[in-house]
């Protein structure tokens, strides 16, 4: 696996995310993770320990196919609530690092109106290129 993160020349780094990334190897793709565990129950306390949830439940569909956080290439994050996301960014940056350490893919942020489980507000998913 080879991967490159694009930095383009003046452009100011990035918090957290990269803003391309060339890669070469097997594909993974990780549908949309929510905030539930094993038993399809969402994770009480609100964003921040759904967030932490939906990374495990990634990390945990990487590990199936043989690969590590490491090999994620692009995150992208449907949330139902910009304003609770910007104001736990802190929190979420530590879940982050937690779970996927200081490895940071091409990622997108989106809020949404909702998402299909009801009391789910985060859904993310993933891309992974395997060695």
């Amino acid at each position: 696996m080879t991967l490159q993160f694009l930095q383009p020349e003046g452009w100011a780094a990035p918090r957290g995310y990269a803003n391309g990334v060339v890669a070469t190897g097997r594909q993974l793709f990780v549908a949309g993770q929510i905030g539930w565990d094993t038993q399809q129950r969402i994770v009480p306390g609100g964003l921040v320990p759904q967030v932490r949830q939906a990374l495990i439940n990634i990390v945990t569909v990487l590990e199936t196919g043989g690969a590590r956080p490491e090999h994620l290439v692009r995150l992208t994050w449907y949330l139902t609530d910009r304003a609770a996301y910007l104001a736990a960014a802190k929190e979420i940056g530590a879940v982050y690092r937690e779970v996927i350490g200081r490895h940071y893919p091409a990622m997108t942020a989106v809020e949404v109106s909702a998402l299909m489980e009801a009391d789910a507000v985060v859904e993310i998913d993933a891309t992974a290129i395997l060695p």
